[in-house]
């Protein structure tokens, strides 16, 4: 009964994280889109982070994953998927899922999600959590992250979980006639998030705001060949 009792406590104590997350870091930030503030509300962010990283799931700051990769803050990815303006009926590409919290969130707002992991065994993972938790609508891919899925594609949207100095041929030819992209650019100490829209077949980059991240293996913008 004592194990039970704490088990319930621990639900309910998550469960007020995850509105104060979104009452001081989401809703602060001037998203208020009802689909991605319910989705927020409902997806257990601890479910989707390393086990020791559960306590500190609901922290303003990026968490880390190991080497460059990291689960973005909920202020960043929040801001991301409302400048994105996900219809129910999107197919969304998810490049550096992670444990599949984006993903998560994606699948609560669009139509279909392919999630794409670079690493073979946490890639698995966020398979297995999605799996656990009913995302029935989304699918994890184990890939080199800037090749993309391209089997799965063409994708109305498509977002990056890390920063990026260039956007890859392979992925623009992803991305649907009048499709949309989140990045961030790495540039400087702090980077610049950007909405790409794809219109005649050309993204054309907007500023959206700024936010920081690690460097995405695969994503360096190309050296000059000098002899």
């Amino acid at each position: 009964m004592e194990k039970l009792n704490e088990r319930v406590r621990s639900v309910v104590d998550y469960a007020t994280r995850r509105v104060f997350m979104v009452d001081t870091q989401v809703r602060p930030s001037d998203v208020t889109k009802f689909p991605i503030i319910d989705a927020m509300l409902d997806v257990p962010r601890e479910a989707y982070v390393p086990a020791a990283l559960r306590e500190a799931a609901y922290v303003g700051e990026n968490l880390s994953l190991g080497g460059d990769r990291v689960v973005l803050e909920p202020r960043t990815l929040a801001k991301m998927l409302d400048g994105l303006e996900i219809d129910p009926q999107d197919a969304v590409l998810d490049l550096g899922c992670g444990l599949g919290y984006s993903t998560a969130l994606l699948a609560r707002l669009a139509g279909f999600v392919a999630a794409v992991e670079d690493d073979e065994a946490r890639a698995a993972e966020a398979q297995s959590i999605l799996s656990e938790h009913g995302v029935d609508n989304a699918a994890v891919i184990c890939a080199p992250l800037a090749e993309g899925a391209p089997k799965s594609g063409p994708y109305d949207v498509i977002i990056i979980e890390g920063a990026i100095e260039r956007f890859p041929d392979a992925l623009d030819a992803q991305l649907r006639e009048g499709g949309r992209v989140a990045a961030i650019f790495a540039e400087g100490a702090l980077g610049v998030v950007r909405i790409g829209y794809k219109i005649d077949g050309r993204i054309s980059w907007r500023f959206a705001f700024n936010a920081g991240a690690p460097l995405l293996k695969g994503f360096e913008a190309e050296q000059d060949f000098v002899l």
